[in-house]
Parts: C-alpha cells; sequence; structure tokens
C-alpha cells in the first residue's frame, strides 16, 4: 500500500499564515532542513497549485548525503514533484520548471489537454472530477510510488485526511501567534465532527531551538463523516 506522510507547518495558534494570506516566511533553516529530510525520504512530493503559486519552487532534495541514501534504496536522486491542479493554470515561467527533478501534473481532462505534448511535465495525470484519492493512490501505486510527501496546501491536505489516506503526521509547531479567524490552517476542507475526526499517536517530539517538531501515526479513519 502506498504510504502517505503529511509534512506541515504551522504557528503556535494553528495558523499555516497570516490574515493577510502571503506565502509563509516563518519557518526557520531548521525546519527547512527537516523538511527536506522527509521528502528525500518519498518517491513523490504531493502539494497543490496555491502552493507553487506561491513559492514558484518546490522543495527538492539538495543535501549530497541525503542524494546518495537515495541511491543506496535504489531510487532516483529526485523524488517526482506533483502538484495539483484542476484548472491546470500554471505559470510556465515558474522556478519550479527549471528545477533539476522530475514533475508531474494531477489534473482533470481539460487541464491535461493544456498541457499535453509539452515538455514542462514529465507525467500528466487525468483524474475525474470530483477526484477520488482513492483511485489516484492506486494508479500512482502502479506506477511504482511507494511513499508520498505531502505538503499542503490546507485544501489538498484537508481532502487526503478526508479519505483516510495519510499514515503519518509531522507537524512543526512554529513560535509566533497570528491569530485571525480568517488566517488559513495548514488542514482546510469540510472538517470533521469530533468523533469522527482523525486520531493521532504521536510518535517523537523534537526540539530545536524554539520549534518543536511532532511526528504522529494516524489512526486508520472509520466511518468517516465530515461536517
Amino acid at each position: 500500500m502506498l504510504h502517505t506522510t503529511a509534512i506541515l507547518a504551522m504557528s503556535a495558534d494553528g495558523k499555516l499564515t497570516d490574515y493577510s494570506k502571503a506565502p509563509s516566511s516563518f519557518v526557520s533553516k531548521d525546519d527547512q532542513d527537516h523538511l527536506e529530510q522527509q521528502v528525500s525520504r518519498a518517491d513523490a512530493v504531493l502539494f497543490g497549485a496555491g502552493t507553487l503559486r506561491a513559492y514558484g519552487t518546490t522543495m527538492t532534495v539538495r543535501k549530497p548525503h541525503l542524494i546518495q541514501e537515495r541511491l543506496d534504496r535504489q531510487q532516483p536522486e529526485q523524488p517526482l514533484q506533483i502538484v495539483c491542479s484542476k484548472s491546470a493554470d500554471l505559470d510556465s515561467s515558474y522556478s519550479f520548471f527549471s528545477q533539476a527533478t522530475p514533475r508531474g501534473l494531477l489534473t482533470d481532462a481539460a487541464g491535461a489537454e493544456k498541457w499535453a505534448d509539452r515538455p514542462e511535465f514529465d507525467l500528466v495525470l487525468a483524474a475525474v472530477d470530483p477526484f477520488d484519492w482513492r483511485v489516484i493512490f492506486g494508479e500512482l501505486e502502479d506506477l511504482g510510488i511507494q511513499s508520498i510527501a505531502l505538503l499542503g496546501g490546507g485544501q489538498l491536505a484537508g481532502s487526503i485526511f478526508d479519505a483516510g489516506l495519510v499514515n503519518e503526521l509531522w507537524l512543526t509547531i512554529c513560535p509566533l501567534i497570528l491569530g485571525n479567524t480568517t488566517a488559513p490552517t495548514p488542514v482546510a476542507g469540510n472538517g470533521f465532527l469530533i468523533q469522527h475526526a482523525p486520531k493521532l499517536q504521536l510518535i517523537e517530539s523534537v526540539s530545536v531551538n524554539d520549534e518543536v517538531y511532532l511526528h504522529y501515526r494516524v489512526e486508520a479513519l472509520r466511518d468517516v463523516n465530515p461536517v
């Protein structure tokens, strides 16, 4: 079975960024190193179009020892970077398209047609809207992908939690308070009633300077009933 690890960061009061919804800039170099380490273990990285538009790039594996560890595991130097966008409205001038990594696009049939026979993506998957994540993950597994690093944004993370397909969660707690009811959170979407919410089992916690890294196992969902 394909194994999915969500790797998310938030302020101490649970916000992904501030109420202006500007790209998050509060994560530290330590968190960036942590993210790279987690990404280096995955066969593929999955993130939303909003995340790509905010930063223009994705997290690749840069440290030589992490690349060598991938090669030792018979993985390619870089994981497949998959951007999820139903509209497929992406700017080909993003630095993402010049990064030395294989790229994939998950979209619908109309979006796939926009990028057909173009060099920007090594893989284009056309899914039926609304996305059935169990079907999509099955297709990825058929392509030989056994592990995914899920980087967000909130809507994408929420939909995959909703499908019961997140196995682990790495959550970085960053030392600041952002407030505001409209500021985005790491997991969005419809949400869950308390009795049906995904349950977490803490595997480890690590404190680095003023940040805390929490590693959870996500229990299998039963009788999911989002609001």
